[in-house]
């Protein structure tokens, strides 16, 4: 050391611009070296100044990386890889008191008294150092630096509440991961830094957040070794740390040197607490923000004059206890566990029987374990490299190809990867010494390209767990109150600054499900208020678009396309219901009542067009009386009325007042009186939403397919179901109304006392079987005895004269036909009956083929009227025989009640006519069952 040598230590708090004055001072000489606590900072500090003078003449000298040109004038290495002995004018040592760290405090110390430049030489650290520096170091000089901006507690917050721009620190893996991942949720993410990340790794991942894509850091202790990053706030999330050996609680000198990092430069800064960590004491916040902390009094110490003659004379010279009152015996370190453990080793011992030998061995044990698998294990590995470099001179090319090629994988999760990434780091650390691989540039270059892409790998994973980057993007664009741009394709999926956030589903916005809890409920704010200008143009659109995009649903929704938009809530009547909307909140006061508008002018103009006839009716100023009041009825009814509900108000109505109901399409059948053209598909779809509404029920029943004449009775539907759908329950199926009218027509003519049997027209209108008949007939009120008998085969003179075609009818079928409207819907129907009747027939025909002499059997069913007969009700005998007016006309009376195809008889369905006009009579009852005929026969005529 040089006696114009000038020491100088500048000691002071974070942030006060020591390590800036450092690279100064070192730049203002011809050569320099910088010792600095960690690799990333080196790194860091590498780049600085190789932006300043240029790669050519600044080297980069760590454990596991050496770059080193011919004409390297400045030296930035990491203070244990600090060379020795080269004499270069200036010497810096940064973060001088982990002179006192318990693991490698002994190599800042023996840097602080031996490491001198030749002009100048800086310690850089904490005024807690003051007092041993003086002591040790006699001639040096002190500088003191106050900090360039204001450190204030802010106690204690939850992670949902931490302020942008903030770092949260863990002591462990396990916890920095977790801060994590409850960021990603709640924030968008965060960039993770950990002395264990490789500078690739940890330069991305500061990136990150440096760049604005994250809000939030979370990282070990490491950030308080002089990592200079945009950091307003610093969170603990816990107040103790493991030191290697035990859990023990942070001293305040080292909480602040991690909450210094807040408030860079001339900004303020503020630090706390969160998750489970406890409030501070206030005297040790007010001791950090006021830079006030306990003197170090002893540093730790480890003899640098080592003995190398044999294992046994090395490890008594590493324990030499030093012999000054402000130094301390440094506990043994990995390297002199390995070596003692090394020294039991016969084979080892046996090796090392030398200077060089011995001095090969400690180079060796010098390995830091990146592993940290266990002492046995990184001992055994340190066993294999000194034997090869012993044995050899170097690790043998394949040894080392091997090594490499295990750990070159970059698939699986982070710990992976972070795994494999710390035994590269061991490669790597032992193809930069000297001499220790044959070819020393393939060997450096190979681990270095295998860490850059584990670091790429982990960096991909680390971004993908724990940063959502399109919540990222939208919360940080909300915060700086910029117009975020959103799209949304013909699919409706929504693009937000090109970040998938969800669907458009109408007028409501349905965000991802991948996003829940509090990330979805960010994504969800961020996504609306980019919606707004879609809502507006998505509500000009509904509002201008045709009825025929736009239907309801049998539940009463109300549907756009495939989306739902709204749903019919009960009005005041039930051909007035009412719209409620479904558009989110966001979307303004003006798209709500703009769908509104149009949604009810929807319904209330498919009302108006289905039930036409019934609000004719409703609006009918000639009806007065008992008509007005039966009209009323009809229309609360929506067009369908069980005749049985209103009897006597029938039976009061008199002739021009039925004459006036008629006009309006209203038909007054025996067992129900209904609006035939209400009957088809469209109004009875309509019909039964309406009456579901009105009714107030949660679920509401669906129509029965169109076209059917019978369906199986809803055994769980509400009261009134089978009439506003158009069809009566009658036994296990329910019939249409209309079509149970023309079978009633039918069957006025039988005699209902003496009993009858079921006409193939009978059959053929209801398109069922005979049992299924027999079932519809005992719902009807009949009674149904099942018998059985020789069947009948028809004769060749029968044969010749068929059958007359099912689809005509008597005159009072055809007079009945006349009076229903509803054509379209017994149309299908009809097609139904007659296949039916065709296979019934093909059923009672005797097979072409068969050779049995014995008499085929028959079943056939006698129905009687079961029920008391009351007024206008039931079929009544002396009405079909005429008592009254003589013989029922267009009826013939040959063969009634009997079997079909009996012998002797005339075909079943024959019909007589006659050609004399009616003649004039009072008026026709419509009670009287001779009416539908009646009316029908004077139509005809």
């Amino acid at each position: 050391m040089s006696g114009s040598s000038r020491i100088v230590a500048v000691l002071g708090p974070t942030n006060t611009g020591k390590t800036h004055y450092a690279i100064e001072r070192m730049l203002g000489h011809r050569t320099g070296v910088i010792g600095l606590p960690l690799r990333l900072l080196a790194r860091e500090i590498y780049d600085k100044i190789v932006a300043i003078r240029g790669p050519s003449v600044v080297a980069l000298v760590t454990g596991e990386e050496r770059i080193v040109p011919p004409r390297a004038q400045y030296w930035v290495c990491t203070v244990e890889a600090m060379p020795e002995g080269m004499g270069a004018h200036f010497v810096a040592i940064d973060e001088i008191q982990l002179c006192a760290d318990p693991e490698r405090g002994h190599v800042f110390t023996d840097r602080l008294l031996r490491s001198r430049g030749t002009n100048e030489t800086l310690f850089l650290g904490s005024d807690t150092m003051r007092g041993p520096i003086a002591a040790l170091v006699p001639e040096v000089q002190f500088i003191r630096r106050e900090r360039m901006s204001q450190l204030v507690y802010a106690g204690s917050k939850k992670i949902s509440r931490m302020p942008a721009r903030s770092a949260i620190v863990g002591f462990s893996v396990d916890n920095v991961y977790a801060i994590a991942e409850l960021l990603r949720r709640q924030k968008g993410g965060a960039a993770v830094v950990m002395g264990a990340l490789s500078p690739r790794t940890r330069n991305a991942q500061v990136d990150l957040y440096q760049n604005g894509e994250v809000d939030y850091l979370v990282a070990t202790d490491a950030i308080g070794m002089g990592l200079n990053l945009d950091v307003n706030h610093v969170a603990f999330s816990s107040l103790s740390k493991f030191d290697g050996r035990r859990m023990r609680p942070l001293a305040p000198n080292e909480l602040a040197q991690i909450a210094g990092r807040a408030g860079r430069g001339m900004s303020d800064g503020t630090f706390g607490v969160t998750g489970e960590a406890p409030p501070l004491d206030d005297g040790v916040a007010q001791a950090i923000m006021d830079s006030r902390f306990t003197p170090m009094k002893k540093l730790n110490w480890r003899n640098a004059a080592l003995r190398f003659g044999s294992i046994e004379a090395l490890i008594a010279s590493l324990e030499v206890s030093p012999d000054s009152e402000h130094l301390i015996k440094a506990r043994p370190a990995d390297d002199l566990n390995a070596l003692k453990s090394l020294s039991q080793v016969t084979e080892v011992m046996a090796r090392a029987s030398d200077g060089q030998s011995v001095r090969l061995l400690w180079d060796v044990c010098r390995i830091p374990d990146f592993r940290g698998i266990s002492h046995a294990e990184h001992a055994s590995l340190l066993e294999v490299i000194y034997g090869h470099l012993h044995e050899r001179g170097s690790i043998p090319d394949d040894f080392m190809a091997r090594q490499i090629r295990r750990i070159d994988k970059v698939d699986g999760d982070i710990d992976a990867l972070s795994k494999r990434l710390a035994y590269i780091r061991t490669w790597t650390y032992v193809a930069q010494r000297n001499g220790w691989v044959r070819d020393e540039s393939h060997w450096r270059e190979e681990t270095r390209t295998v860490e850059d892409r584990l670091s790429d790998a982990l960096h991909d994973r680390l971004t993908q767990r724990f940063v959502d980057r399109r919540t990222s993007v939208l919360l940080r664009r909300l915060k700086q109150k910029e117009a975020l741009l959103a799209e949304v394709n013909d699919k409706g999926e929504v693009t937000v600054e090109g970040e998938f956030v969800g669907r458009l589903e109408g007028f409501r916005f349905i965000p991802d499900k991948a996003a829940q809890g509090t990330e979805a409920k960010a994504l969800k704010s961020a996504s609306l208020q980019a919606l707004a200008p879609q809502f507006h143009l998505r509500a000009d659109r509904f509002y201008n678009a045709p009825d025929t995009e736009i239907d309801f649903t049998d539940q009463g929704g109300l549907m756009w396309g495939e989306y739902a938009v709204g749903k019919l809530v009960a009005g005041a009547e039930p051909l007035k219901p009412m719209v409620e909307v479904f558009v989110d909140e966001a979307a303004g006061p003006d798209v709500e009542q703009k769908v509104q508008r149009r949604l009810q002018h929807f319904i209330d103009r498919k009302v108006a067009a289905l039930f036409e006839p019934l609000l004719n009716l409703s609006r009918d100023e000639e009806l007065s009386g008992l008509a007005k009041g039966f009209a009323f009825r009809m229309v609360e009814a929506l067009g369908v009325l069980p005749r049985a509900g209103v009897a006597q108000e029938v039976k009061d109505l008199d002739q021009d007042a039925r004459g006036a109901l008629r006009k309006h399409g209203i038909r007054f059948g025996q067992f129900t009186i209904f609006m035939p053209i209400l009957l088809k598909p469209a109004p009875t779809r309509l019909r039964l939403v309406l009456w579901a509404l009105a009714q107030g029920l949660q679920e509401f029943p669906e129509a029965p397919p169109p076209g059917l004449v019978t369906v199986p009775v809803a055994k769980d539907a509400p009261q009134g179901y089978d009439t506003m759908c158009g069809y009566r329950d009658a036994g296990e199926r329910s019939i249409r109304i209309d079509m149970l009218e023309r079978l009633a027509d039918m069957l006025r003519a039988e005699d209902s006392r003496g009993g009858f049997e079921a006409k193939p027209d009978m059959l053929s209108i209801t398109g069922m079987t005979l049992e299924q008949f027999a079932d519809l007939m005992q719902g009807l009120g009949y009674k149904a005895e099942r018998g059985e008998r020789e069947k009948v085969k028809a004769t060749p003179v029968e044969a010749e004269n068929p059958a007359p075609d099912a689809t005509e009818q008597p005159a009072a079928e055809g007079a009945a036909a006349a009076e229903n409207a509803a054509e379209e819907v017994a149309a299908p129907a009809e097609a139904s009956a007659e296949a039916t009747e065709s296979t019934v027939a093909a059923a009672e025909a005797p097979a072409a083929d068969a050779a049995s002499d014995e008499p085929e059997v028959e079943v056939f069913y006698t129905f009687t009227w079961g029920r008391q007969r009351q007024a206008n009700r039931g079929p009544r005998r002396e009405q079909q025989q005429g008592q009254a007016k003589g013989k029922p006309r267009g009826k013939p009376q040959e063969g009634r009640g009997k079997p079909q195809g009996k012998k002797g008889g005339k075909p079943q369905g024959a019909k007589s006519f006659s050609s004399r006009p009616p003649r004039k009579e009072k008026a026709i009852d419509p009670d009287n069952p001779f009416a539908a005929a009646l009316m029908g026969l004077k139509d005809g005529n």
